[in-house]
């Protein structure tokens, strides 16, 4: 036995979405195990408090971004930042969570002990200064993109005169009233920022390389707000929860099943929008809808823009920044006082941290994912990675709710350590999956090289089936003759080697 316990049961670090969604879930189910949040930032909100450009707001319906403990109550589904922010503060006072966030904290290492169980934890704080924590369990809740660095898209912009921004470090001065903008990308970001500035700017141009699909719907959620005027709160979140999900399920798997009449489907809102002059190349990127992230847009506010005649769209290549645009490889000439790198997020495994195991470093590309949660044999941590097709919090709600399971099936059976054990007969058995199968995102796909691998069998992979996964993680038993339970010390490699469950 150890002389002094570790600091904490569980170090959970990320004070958005997926940490504040696990420190609620301890506390509901299992509030015997003393837990701390760590955060590099001094606000909570991960992403919500990141990034300040003009528009910033949630690209899925916030009855599944929410959690499935805590209703949203806005009248609209698709969410502002402030308002995301107001929500999880809301989760966080209401709980008493704040006393557990310790903020100003950037995890720089991490190293799991095995003969003591427990991670050291090693944090660099504001003024510099380090800080040594322990826990017996790592939760990461990191996020899943660099916050130091965005992707590079390699742009020589020397010669252009103008200001330059990357949405994910907007200066909060920045004035763009009556000034041309360029924003280069078609993705989520650009696709909200091009509509945002264009109340303001002269003009704004979204340039695009490709084309990406593009589907309209109401920032407000008619059906969920009439049923909050006629039932309880949690009732009518919980049905329209269920909707949601029911029906992104249903629009993915016809994407994929049938995508030639999806693309009927994304023409004909287009159309309305835009009436039957709308130039479709636009439109209609070089793959099926839902092989990259559909990209919302509520209540049209992208195509009034673009009727306004405020904004428009532009397919083309970059040939060169001038003094005062970008030429462009068909010859013709943006001008722009201030052009927007909206050109996508640069993926970090595990939040960057330097994580070991008795002081040999993890190479994450070389582990399995198991169940989506944790990794093969990595003990005592947890990660959450959240859906592609789906709402970030539908894995992080699932995996928060197993992990506490896992805390108190080791409670139960005295042990130290749990470990997601891969034998060498399971591994001469499974075969490998690209971790994100057919998706074609450009994030993805540069970031192929450091993901943990993922194979064709559940429970060696990350999946992408929420109405799946939710049935599995809440039913399968956690002692599923995988999970391996030992004490410290003890090694354990094999299921039969596992502590005998407490009479």
């Amino acid at each position: 036995m150890l002389a002094t316990p570790a600091d904490f049961d569980v170090l959970i670090v990320g004070a958005g979405i997926s940490g504040i969604g696990m420190a609620a879930h301890m506390q509901m189910k299992s509030p015997n195990h003393s837990y701390a949040i760590v955060e590099r930032r001094e606000n909570l909100g991960g992403t919500w408090d990141l990034f300040r450009y003009p528009g910033i707001r949630s690209d899925s319906d916030m009855h599944t971004l929410g959690f499935e403990f805590e209703p949203w109550r806005h009248e609209k589904s698709i969410a502002d930042a402030p308002a995301i922010l107001e929500y999880l503060n809301k989760i966080v006072d209401d709980r008493d969570i704040r006393k557990h966030i310790r903020f100003g904290h950037k995890v720089i290492s991490a190293n799991f002990r095995e003969d003591e169980a427990r991670w050291h934890v090693e944090m660099e704080l504001d003024d510099g200064s380090r800080k040594h924590m322990t826990a017996n369990f790592l939760y990461l809740g990191s996020g899943y993109y660099d916050y130091d660095n965005p992707h590079d898209a390699g742009f020589e912009l020397g010669a252009f005169e103008g200001e330059v921004v990357h949405p994910q470090f907007w200066p909060d001065d920045l004035d763009y009233t009556g000034k041309k903008v360029v924003v280069i990308g078609s993705g989520a970001t650009a696709v909200t920022i091009v509509p945002s500035m264009a109340d303001k700017a002269a003009k704004v141009t979204m340039l695009q390389r490709t084309p990406t699909w593009m589907f309209a719907r109401s920032a407000k959620d008619g059906i969920a707000n009439f049923l909050r005027k006629i039932l309880p709160d949690r009732v009518a979140y919980a049905i329209t929860r269920f909707k949601n999900i029911k029906l992104q399920d249903l629009s993915f798997k016809a994407a994929r099943n049938k995508p030639e009449r999806v693309k009927k489907a994304l023409y004909k809102g287009i159309e309305k929008a835009l009436g039957p002059g709308y130039d479709k190349a636009t439109f209609t990127p070089p793959y099926n809808p839902w092989e990259q992230r559909l990209c919302l847009v509520p209540d049209d506010d992208l195509f009034k823009a673009m009727k306004s005649g405020k904004a428009d769209i532009v397919t083309d290549h970059i040939e060169a920044f001038e003094k005062n645009g970008i030429r462009l490889k068909s010859g013709k000439f943006l001008e722009a006082d201030i052009i927007v790198t909206a050109t996508g997020l640069k993926l970090a495994i595990a939040g960057k941290i330097a994580v070991s195991v008795n002081d040999e470093p993890v190479d994450f590309s070389k582990r399995y994912y198991y169940k989506g949660c944790m990794y093969s044999d990595l003990p005592n941590l947890a990660v959450v990675f959240g859906y592609i097709n789906a709402s970030w919090t539908l894995r992080a709600d699932i995996n928060s709710d197993y992990v506490c399971r896992v805390l108190n099936e080791m409670r139960r059976r005295g042990a130290d350590v749990v470990n997601p054990v891969m034998t060498p007969e399971i591994k001469a058995n499974i075969v490998d999956e690209d971790i994100f199968g057919d998706y074609s995102s450009g994030y993805l796909e540069r970031a192929k090289d450091i993901n943990p691998k993922n194979a064709t069998e559940y429970p060696w992979r990350l999946n992408q089936e929420y109405v799946v996964d939710k049935k599995r993680m809440m039913n399968d038993p956690v002692d599923d003759g995988i999970l391996v339970f030992s004490k410290a010390g003890a090694n354990a490699r094999q299921a039969d080697e596992q502590l005998e469950a407490a009479e």
